[in-house]
């Protein structure tokens, strides 16, 4: 029998609750008094992700057995405190409920709304707002699931990562998961919508075989569908910790991405949810809060349960009370708290972690505190944590990231003279009787930004020198660092060894720098100017105003420098793929136009004349010496690049911040013009060819009428030698570039040896004579490329330039 009708006070709040024994999951006998328990115990985390936000619901109150009906209107029995918000639509405006506290919760519940659905956007000033995050929904089609869409996820999450926009999971309570990032509400959600197409059109790009992003259910099978139309304003997603109305009491429940590497990953039911809330906390609290929380990366990587690394009960900062202001201002006398952690992890390294505005700012560092002031060492930020770290020691469990022991090596306090985002300088004081002692350090970032970004860590001699010159060039300008060229080069294997066995027949200190994805330019400055050609010997100059209208501040004397110009990320990555809206541009307004989108930086890193004086025939060493001394007050958009002596730190970096790997040089060697030589090595960590174009298979389905892929050959002993075919890694805005310039190469000749019939048959021939660059997997055993993707044509280069790298 139906218990009789009460009322409760729930927060100052009256509410009538009948029938809280009636089944709405009958596979589980799961009561409506369960579900209003379940609701108002999840309150302190759900409410965030609720509040501005209309609320559109999903009813069972006949239970999960019988179908739904869907509400927006606020029904007319709703109690008058309750919230509500009138959107308009063609049929007139309905009220929509706004859920503030716990007691509105407790309503929906009682009128057996189970599913609650919110738009990406809350109120603003009374009307819609932009929406303040991103979602995409990883919707698994017949024949795969959670895993199919776990790894998709894991793929969004490296776009979305490098863009600075770190995402969030959330396994969807239903069949798939959704992907969260947090916006800064200053775009629309046309624009966003519109971002998030195409990330899911580069998603299915990069593997058409398991991704799909038409709306067409019919494409769905054996795939998972990435729907980015939930970002359109009139659409909804399931609130973060709503209930699902299915067999079981499902949730909406946010996760680690640690889980979602586990094979056996399955939705939660509404008791696992609460249990992880009470212990864990929100793991969403950056996209309720609106603002990035410094811990969300540190909680992403890590399983409380797992590790005994310490978890801050409070999931926007700490366990422990901030204290008032920060170590940011230089000249403050105030100290604050370091560690100095001693990591035997998959490779040994040392923790730096500095409080600051209640978290502890930490980098890895490869060989430690440098013993001396002749000695700079490379430091890589990684992610921020949380202030109970100053004490950790102890065993990280295989598997989970960081394994390893880690031990306190030295801790104390610190005073700061300068933080910045691109340069702190201050003085630790280690404990008594420690290896430490009392030390002025400072870190120069050199490239990249936030977590993975490099510095150098250097130990000043007392604390009235400044850090040496050569640490301050590395981060002039934007503080970008470590360029190289592409020749004169010898491609070598990516094993290290070998890079340091050739290094070791020059000394023991090898000059080690980052291989960036620029193109190669000769610089001449007249004194007032400078002019840039390319590789090709192209005059390049009025392409790149911003770094050849302006005066660079190299001094009255005429000199010659070699360099690379680069397009940086909003990461400080280089990003080869930006650079290609500058590279073929030529009409003055459309240049200046692109410069403001996308300004480049031209990495300096050799001097081949200065004055009357022709040097490249001087050590590297002294060529060096003089290229610091003419850049000395260069301005902004020149780069000259610090180097280092260590191979294996320098390879760990580059892993570390995806770039394409480094260049080990001999710092005696002389400049030889166009020459490749064993002098120069190039370490590649990820493998690229340069291709010839030579043809076109025509698209299907979205790039009907256009290229669906490139056919692509290198030159050999006997001609243009076939090696496959690249469909993905385009853009749109570059597939019509590329239709404009391959459209006049039309020829009705094959330009190559050893294309198989299937790749013959619908080609559309062309004149062998554009250069591009793709990266790959491996060459197969037949000479064609495995895994293919395109990565931009080379205009700098002749078909003649390319050669298979070994």
């Amino acid at each position: 029998m139906a218990q009789s009708a009460q009322v409760v006070d729930v927060g100052g709040r009256r509410l009538r609750l009948s029938n809280l024994d009636k089944v709405l999951y009958p596979a589980t006998g799961t009561t409506k008094a369960e579900v209003i328990d379940y609701y108002s115990r999840i309150a302190p985390v759900m409410l965030p992700h609720l509040a501005g936000r209309p609320v559109t619901r999903l009813r069972w109150p006949e239970g999960t057995g019988e179908p739904p009906f869907f509400a927006k209107d606020l029904e007319a029995g709703a109690p008058e405190w309750m919230p509500r918000h009138a959107i308009d639509h063609s049929g007139g405006a309905k009220d929509y409920p706004l859920v503030t506290d716990v007691a509105g919760l407790v309503y929906l519940a009682q009128v057996a709304s189970l599913e609650l659905h919110t738009p990406q956007w809350r109120f603003d000033h009374g009307g819609r707002g932009c929406p303040d995050r991103l979602v995409l929904d990883l919707d698994p089609g017949p024949g795969v699931g959670l895993a199919e869409c776990a790894e998709v996820a894991r793929r969004a999450r490296g776009i979305l990562s490098d863009m600075g926009m770190e995402p969030l999971p959330v396994t969807s309570g239903s069949k798939g998961i959704h992907l969260y990032a947090p916006l800064d509400a200053n775009r629309s959600s046309d624009e966003i919508s519109a971002f998030a197409r195409e990330l899911a059109r580069a998603l299915e790009a990069d593997d058409p075989a398991l991704v799909v992003s038409a709306m067409s259910k019919a494409a769905r099978p054996g795939k998972v569908f990435v729907d980015w139309s939930q970002n359109n304003a009139a659409k909804t997603t399931i609130a973060p910790y709503s209930l699902r109305g299915r067999a079981h009491p499902t949730v909406a429940a946010p996760r680690t991405w640690a889980e979602l590497d586990d094979p056996d990953l399955r939705h939660l039911l509404l008791d696992e949810v609460l249990a992880r809330a009470a212990s864990d906390g929100d793991l969403l609290a950056a996209l309720a809060s609106g603002a990035p929380d410094p811990l969300a990366p540190y909680m992403a990587k890590r399983t409380p349960a797992a590790t005994p690394e310490p978890f801050p009960s409070s999931r926007h900062v700490s366990a422990e009370p901030p204290r008032s202001g920060a170590p940011n201002h230089g000249g403050s006398a105030e100290s604050w708290r370091f560690v100095i952690q001693e990591h035997h992890a998959s490779r040994l390294h040392w923790d730096l972690r500095l409080e600051r505005d209640g978290v502890l700012v930490s980098w890895a560092v490869p060989r430690g505190i440098p013993d001396s002031p002749d000695r700079n060492h490379m430091a890589v930020m990684t992610e921020p944590h949380p202030i109970e770290y100053l004490t950790f020691a102890g065993e990280i469990p295989a598997g989970e990231y960081g394994a390893g022991t880690m031990t306190v090596w030295d801790s104390g306090t610190f005073t700061v003279e300068k933080w910045r985002d691109d340069e702190v300088i201050a003085t630790l004081s280690g404990r008594t009787g420690g290896p430490l002692g009392q030390v002025r350090l400072a870190l120069i970032r050199t490239s990249g930004t936030g977590e993975k970004s490099q510095w150098l860590l250097h130990r000043t001699k007392d604390a009235a020198t400044p850090p040496v010159r050569a640490a301050r060039a590395g981060h002039r300008a934007t503080s970008r660092a470590l360029a190289g060229s592409d020749a004169p080069m010898l491609a070598v294997s990516t094993t290290p060894a070998l890079a340091a066995s050739a290094a070791r027949r020059w000394g023991d200190a090898p000059w080690v720098e980052f291989k960036w994805d620029g193109i190669r330019a000769i610089g001449t400055w007249d004194g007032e100017r400078l002019h840039l050609r390319a590789r090709s010997g192209t005059d390049i100059t009025e392409r790149y105003p911003e770094l050849t209208a302006a005066d660079l501040g190299l001094g009255a004397l005429p000199a010659v420098i070699d360099g690379e110009i680069v397009a940086l990320d909003a990461d400080g990555r280089p990003s080869f793929t930006r650079l290609q809206s500058r590279m073929h541009l030529t009409g003055v307004h459309e240049i200046a136009r692109e410069a403001q989108a996308t300004p480049v930086h031209y990495f300096v890193f050799d001097l081949l004349r200065v004055g009357n004086d022709d040097v490249s025939a001087h050590p590297l060493r002294e060529r060096r010496d003089l290229l610091l001394t003419l850049t000395a007050d260069a301005a902004a958009p020149l780069v000259v690049p610090p180097v280092t002596d260590d191979i294996a730190d320098a390879l760990t970096a580059a892993a570390d911040l995806q770039l394409e790997g480094v260049v080990v040089k001999d710092p005696r060697s002389p400049y030889r013009r166009g020459e490749r030589s064993q002098e120069w090595l190039k370490v590649k960590l990820t493998a690229m060819q340069e291709v010839v174009i030579g043809g076109i298979r025509p698209g299907k389905g979205e790039r009907r009428d256009g290229i669906g892929s490139l056919l692509l050959g290198i030159p050999d002993a006997e001609g243009l030698r076939y090696v496959g075919r690249v469909g993905s890694g385009f853009s749109e805005r570059e597939l019509g570039r590329l239709e404009q310039q391959l459209q006049p190469l039309r020829t009705e000749a094959n330009p190559f040896i050893g294309v198989p019939a299937s790749d013959a048959a619908d080609a559309l021939w062309l004149r062998p004579e554009l250069v591009g660059e793709v990266e790959y997997a491996e060459f197969t055993p037949n000479g064609t490329l495995r895994h293919a993707r395109w990565r931009g044509l080379r205009a700098e280069k002749q078909p003649a330039d390319v050669r298979r790298e070994e």
